[in-house]
């Protein structure tokens, strides 16, 4: 279904807009960490989950601004539960996997929001479109890691995620939040 790629296209934007900072990148426990894209198909949400992601973080909560991070996504590798969905949002009209095979984000700032919230700002690329974001994360160490928590709402249409009949927001909605946990050593 159409609605299957759209799900993709929100883990996508997820994945991009995966934040953190800080000193030497540490090292990102993929196993342990996720992003998810969740739309709204005929006002049902619909998650879906990237399954494949790279991500460098980078983080000192005494000097946030030091900090860093840059998420690569791989948009063919969303997964909505069902293949004949996952190869819709593949597809021309959704992400456009064969074309722009990663949707990426690129921190350019880190700043405290009080407690263990941060705002990073940065650059968030889907399709071949960039926009600047500002992702609100929640930061939790636990031991020898640091976890990193947030979502960020994003419009699909801005990025050309669903295009052609799929650009009316009647059937899925315009509003996608893409939600990421992410588990780092510490540094």
């Amino acid at each position: 279904m159409k609605v299957s790629f759209y799900r993709y296209m929100l883990a996508a934007f997820a994945a991009a807009s995966l934040t953190a900072a800080g000193s030497a990148f540490a090292q990102v426990d993929v196993a342990k960490s996720s992003v998810t894209a969740t739309s709204k198909q005929m006002n049902v949400p619909v998650e879906g989950k990237f399954g494949k992601f790279t991500a460098q973080v980078k983080f000192d909560p005494a000097r946030p601004a030091d900090g860093s991070a840059q998420f690569s996504i791989d948009t063919g590798s969303y997964d909505l539960g069902d293949e004949s969905y996952n190869d819709q949002v593949r597809g021309k009209d959704w992400f456009d996997a064969k074309t722009y095979p990663s949707a990426t984000f690129v921190s350019s700032a880190i700043a405290p929001a009080g407690g263990n919230q941060f705002k990073v700002t940065g650059k968030l690329t889907i399709k071949g479109k960039s926009q600047t974001v500002v992702v609100p994360v929640t930061v939790t160490q636990q031991g020898a890691t640091q976890i990193f928590d947030g979502s960020l709402p994003i419009k699909r249409l801005q990025f050309d995620i669903g295009t052609g009949e799929w650009k009316d927001t009647s059937v899925v909605a315009d509003d996608v939040v893409i939600k990421f946990h992410i588990v780092a050593a510490r540094k």
